[in-house]
């Protein structure tokens, strides 16, 4: 309800809105904040949160132009570089779950710190400039478009699809709910919490770095900054589609819905001139009203248990 209220707002606002070109640019805007939304909601949905997506997106857009043919050696994987990226993602993910299970220590923190020692990588992988991808294939799929749609479009579309199969036909997805919603009970009832916390912080690494190679093919380099700001704003996103930040509820489909909300917002801002100052202070608004729409509930269940 409220996309269609800010879609039907804008429009009427300003007829340039509700045009084939803008949903283009919609689309496109919403690539790679929808791949880091997919991961963030199986995280936030157990309890936890990832705050190292900046970092890992950095040192996998690092690793990935140098994994390709760049600027600086001949040597080149293609379209292996991708998968590659998420591998390394994927493992970033990995550290910060044995680290949250084994150490005991708030994943806040521990997404944090690993957030830090990976952006360190990018930078010792950066050196004095960004090393720029030179093979045309990937180049294509960075800026192409496939029957008037952006490949990176039609691949976060096809995350998408992947994110809502894990949810609902996998353990991965079903036991994330368990955790998020009761993690006592997850164990009494035989779950192993650890592993599939584990799991849960791979799964969004790998959208990391799947998002970051995206990112660094659209650009046409590596670059240690590419993820800023990406943080917050996939959870806001995540928050927004109704999933609680204190885990056990929420859907990928929502936080769909949540990335469009945002990007939309962002869009139709533009196209009716406000400020960006105030761009910043109507975001911060949603976000607060999302969070307050979304936990609301949860004040009649404290009412009726005093």
């Amino acid at each position: 309800m409220a996309l269609l209220g800010l879609a039907l707002g804008f429009t009427l606002a300003d007829s340039g809105f509700a045009t084939l070109s803008n949903l283009r640019v919609i689309l496109d805007g919403a690539a790679v904040p929808l791949v880091l939304a997919v991961g963030m909601t199986f995280v936030i949905r157990q309890g936890s949160i990832d705050l190292s997506v900046e970092g890992v997106m950095a040192a996998c857009s690092l690793a990935f132009a140098i994994a390709v043919a760049h600027d600086r050696t001949p040597f080149g994987l293609g379209f292996l570089g991708v998968p590659a990226a998420a591998a390394l993602g994927g493992a970033f993910g990995m550290v910060t779950g044995l680290i949250v299970t084994r150490l005991r220590m708030p994943s806040f923190m521990a997404s944090l710190g690993l957030g830090s020692i990976s952006l360190g990588i990018a930078m010792l992988l950066s050196g004095d400039q960004p090393p720029l991808i030179r093979d045309p294939a990937l180049r294509q799929w960075g800026l192409g478009q496939t029957l008037g749609v952006s490949n990176l479009a039609l691949a976060a579309g096809a995350c998408l699809v992947a994110g809502l199969f894990v949810e609902r036909y996998t353990r991965l997805g079903r036991y994330s709910y368990a955790v998020g919603g009761a993690e006592d009970a997850a164990r009494a009832s035989g779950i192993d919490v650890d592993r599939w916390k584990v799991l849960v912080f791979a799964f969004a690494g790998i959208t990391a770095g799947f998002a970051a190679a995206m990112e660094s093919a659209r650009l046409g380099l590596g670059h240690v900054e590419i993820g800023t700001g990406r943080t917050l704003g996939t959870i806001t996103a995540v928050v927004i589609g109704g999933t609680l930040l204190t885990g056990g509820s929420g859907s990928v489909l929502g936080s769909a819905v949540g990335v469009l909300v945002l990007v939309v917002l962002a869009n139709g801002m533009v196209f009716v001139g406000l400020s960006p100052f105030l761009q910043k202070a109507v975001q911060g608004g949603i976000v607060l009203v999302a969070v307050v729409a979304t936990g609301w509930h949860l004040r009649d269940r404290v009412r009726v248990v005093k």
